[in-house]
């Protein structure tokens, strides 16, 4: 090969490198310095106190015994307490915090119909202080449960018990969004009552949309002719009624039988408020005499043997407490007073203590005993400052229904928009709530409500309505 062609071919290839691509270019010359390291993303961290506690899956069932009661823990904390024979307490979940000691959390968390605050403490270990879990139907070997939880709350006091894992109880898991998460934001849920099964009244009594008295068993309604009634009620056996019946200056207790559809006058005078003992034997009413209306009770298969029970001064007769004992309103409405057999009281509640600031007790107080029970009662009074939006029905006043527990001195509104309320009873079952509704057109008719204040709807035109069975 001659000098020239060497020369020519060294060319070419010297020309051919400069167009190589870079990456081949760094192939064929490596660099002498050293490769940089990959550059390592950092992590994220989370604030320094984190909102919620994290060491439950889904959701906490805590249970206690003595009496029943239960509580749950949801995403965001305690979310429902409730106890047997009252209505449940709606939780507003607070702040969550670690406690000194390992695996052990407080849960704050505020009454919402009342605002009193409330604190769970919850630890992961053994737990026995709980009898049995009677939401669960296999309880674990043992009867130890794998948290340790007490509760205080600044009415109730203090109560201990259990708690597991029940992601069983959670209804729906999904972290991902929700097709219809714009609407639900736009539109809150309705809230759905804790009420699931409830029975119906078979037996009622009230006046008809003419204002005149109502007999009704089953689907069958009696019409009572008569004269202007009132203090209407059932028997509990559901086949009498009582009442009183007003012609001119004199006034009468009536009984009112279902199976022969007759009434028969049963004691005249300065007579009202009869009542029928817890087991139908006997009636207590109130007798006008020396100036002021007594206590009165009479066999009920023989009125002639009405007598005195107390000479004391009473406003009204609420109900029975037991077999033995009268709920009564005394004089003036000073107290709530348990009045025993020897008419002699062995309690009594100041009515301002029952009603506190935001009510007054008006002329148709009225204080009903749940069924079953004694530490709860249904209030119809009338608000001292009428909310907006409640329609006022005598002197600018308007009634509502409130719920008081003697023990606690809890007091719940009863939320009835639209209407002004009074004359409230319970249905036998406990689960209900009857009472007379107004609204802003002032007409009247009978409502029903569930206890925990949902479920509110138009019963019948009549008002007045008394529950037998």
């Amino acid at each position: 090969m001659t000098r020239r062609v060497q020369t020519l071919l060294c060319s070419l290839a010297l020309s051919s490198a400069c167009f190589l691509p870079s990456s081949l270019a760094r192939q064929a010359k490596p660099t002498a310095t050293p490769p940089q390291q990959p550059q390592q993303k950092s992590l994220p961290t989370g604030p320094p106190a984190a909102p919620h506690s994290t060491h439950y899956p889904i959701l906490l069932l805590v249970f206690g015994n003595q009496p029943n009661w239960n509580l749950r823990i949801g995403l965001k904390g305690p979310e429902r307490l409730d106890r047997d024979g009252y209505p449940p307490i709606p939780l507003e979940p607070g702040e969550v915090t670690q406690d000194a000691a390992p695996e052990s959390w407080t849960y704050h968390a505020k009454d919402s119909a009342t605002g009193a605050p409330a604190a769970v403490h919850l630890s992961r270990e053994a737990c026995t202080d709980a009898a049995n879990d009677t939401l669960s139907a296999t309880p674990p070997l043992g009867g130890k449960y794998s948290f340790k939880v007490s509760i205080d709350h600044a009415q109730l006091g203090s109560l201990k018990g259990c708690a597991r894992i029940a992601t069983e109880l959670f209804p729906k898991i999904n972290n991902q969004p929700d097709q219809n998460d714009d609407d639900t934001k736009k539109k809150p849920p309705v809230p759905v009552s804790s009420v699931t099964k409830f029975q119906s009244p078979v037996v009622v009594s009230y006046f008809n949309a003419s204002q005149q008295l109502a007999f009704k068993r089953g689907s069958i309604v009696r019409d009572i002719p008569g004269g202007t009634d009132s203090d209407l009620r059932v028997s509990h056996d559901g086949k009498k009624l009582l009442f009183t019946r007003e012609a001119g200056a004199v006034r009468t207790i009536n009984e009112y039988n279902y199976d022969s559809n007759s009434v028969k006058e049963l004691l005249r005078g300065e007579v009202r408020n009869p009542v029928w003992s817890p087991e139908d034997s006997r009636a207590a009413y109130l007798n006008h005499q020396g100036g002021k209306w007594q206590l009165w009770t009479f066999p009920s298969n023989d009125p002639t043997k009405a007598a005195a029970l107390s000479a004391d001064a009473f406003e009204s007769i609420q109900g029975w407490s037991d077999p033995h004992t009268l709920l009564t309103v005394t004089a003036n409405q000073a107290d709530l007073a348990w009045i025993a057999e020897d008419g002699k009281p062995t309690q009594a509640l100041p009515i301002r203590d029952l009603c506190g600031p935001d009510f007054v007790p008006g002329a148709k107080l009225a204080v009903r005993l749940h069924p079953s029970n004694p530490d709860l009662v249904l209030v119809s009074g009338l608000f001292a400052h009428p909310p907006a939006g409640i329609p006022t029905v005598e002197n600018g006043q308007a009634g509502a229904l409130f719920l008081y527990e003697f023990r606690s001195k809890r007091r719940t509104l009863i939320p009835l928009p639209g209407l002004s309320a009074s004359e409230a009873e319970w249905s036998r079952d406990g689960f209900q709530i009857f009472f007379t509704g107004t609204d802003s057109a002032k007409r009247r008719a009978t409502y029903r409500i569930f206890w925990d204040g949902l479920g509110l709807q138009r019963y019948i035109a009549g008002t007045s309505l008394v529950v037998g069975l």
